[in-house]
């Protein structure tokens, strides 16, 4: 596969990119003078960056609405609230099977350009091609509401995975001092990535090899979000959505108010969705590179943008193409006369603000299966 007349995001520089075997091949500012792969795609007035990387995701919780109607001090104030005031809501959720819950938490992500989500919580037993879902790690919930988290932290058999858990979800002072109890029981030194952290400072940020950083989630529950701008400084940082129970599903308006923030250049927070995930969960992608992994977003760029703009105003509905190791995942029905070879039987036709997107698998039956449990749940898609 060939992608012709490409824009790397933020640098701004224009390529073309061979493909092949699922990976990158080659990346060059000149056409291929012969290009005999079977796809050889072209564009106009388009970026490519790395398929996105969701570091934080409970994929079996993205049928939920948000729920919540108040600013919290911490997520154990919320959990309570949540299980006394919206236990209707919640048992209607969780009527869906649990296997159908999480294929549409893969879904979503993929309708936003994610290649690889990091779930949180127990391994799916789901296997899908559409994208990665990333499970080398452990999940541990957090401090507060997990009974066995030091026995399962100072697992002598998982020492060397890194432990992945919330830590300092809330503005008070037990959520700071929760992040030292957690730093104090780590006996192991086993690698920590914090979830959260709003409120984190300078000298815990140490004790951790990286966080992710949720801000919309943050800011629908806390009213705040984990000062990043210091945080920075001392850990790597990564991003997450979490759920639909706390923020959007449409990860770009989580990328559209973490811009808005100023906490991070755009560069550092570019790098939080592709290199710094990358290199954090041992991935083979992140990068647009000869030799990485071909996990690859194409989507048109609005008009009036220019340099990192074009990447920061993106929404689902610009999507022209995601690749996931090389293979067709998403396609904008835009491009379609250009895939050769393509059948059609096997991608679902959804629409996204008007726009035709083009998704493999059978999405619709998996919108129908939901329904049958569910009748009144919510789509972004129709």
């Amino acid at each position: 596969m060939i992608l012709n007349n490409v824009k790397i995001a933020l640098a701004g520089s224009l390529v073309n990119i061979r493909i092949n075997d699922g990976k990158i091949a080659q990346v060059l500012p000149e056409p291929f003078h012969e290009a005999p792969e079977q796809l050889n795609l072209t564009f106009d007035n388009a970026i490519v960056f790395p398929g996105l990387i969701n570091s934080h995701d409970h994929l079996d919780f993205n049928l939920f609405p948000a729920l919540g109607d108040r600013t919290y001090n911490n997520y154990m104030e919320w959990g309570s609230h949540l299980h006394k005031d919206h236990v209707d809501a919640i048992n209607e959720v969780l009527k869906i099977p649990l296997e159908l819950r999480e294929q549409w938490g893969i879904y979503k992500n993929l309708l936003c350009g994610v290649t690889t989500v990091v779930n949180h919580g127990k391994k799916l037993k789901v296997k899908t091609d559409l994208i990665t879902v990333h499970q080398d790690c452990q999940s541990i919930h957090s401090v507060q509401f997990e009974k066995k988290w030091k026995l399962a932290l100072n697992n002598p058999f998982k020492k060397r995975l890194p432990a992945v858990i919330h830590t300092g979800e809330g503005t008070d002072r037990p959520s700071h001092t929760e992040i030292n109890k957690l730093i104090r029981w780590n006996l192991l030194k086993r690698p920590l990535i914090g979830i959260h952290g709003v409120a984190m400072n300078e000298a815990q940020s140490k004790a951790f090899k990286a966080l992710v950083w949720c801000p919309a989630s943050n800011y629908f529950l806390l009213g705040e979000t984990a000062p990043v701008k210091l945080l920075k400084k001392h850990t790597t940082l990564l991003f997450g959505t979490d759920s639909t129970l706390t923020s959007s599903w449409n990860m770009w308006e989580h990328i559209h108010l973490a811009h808005k923030t100023g906490f991070l250049t755009d560069r550092e927070l570019y790098d939080t969705l592709t290199v710094n995930a990358a290199d954090t969960w041992n991935l083979d992608s992140g990068e647009i590179a000869e030799g990485k992994t071909a996990d690859l977003v194409i989507a048109k760029m609005k008009p009036d943008t220019a340099g990192a703009d074009t990447f920061f105003a993106v929404d689902p509905e610009d999507i022209l193409l995601v690749l996931h190791k090389g293979k067709i995942s998403l396609f904008d029905e835009e491009i379609y006369p250009q895939l050769k070879g393509i059948s059609m039987d096997d991608y679902s036709q959804v629409y996204i603000n008007g726009t035709c997107k083009c998704v493999y698998g059978n999405l619709a039956t998996l919108i129908k299966k939901i329904r049958e449990h569910h009748p009144k749940v919510s789509f972004p898609v129709i």
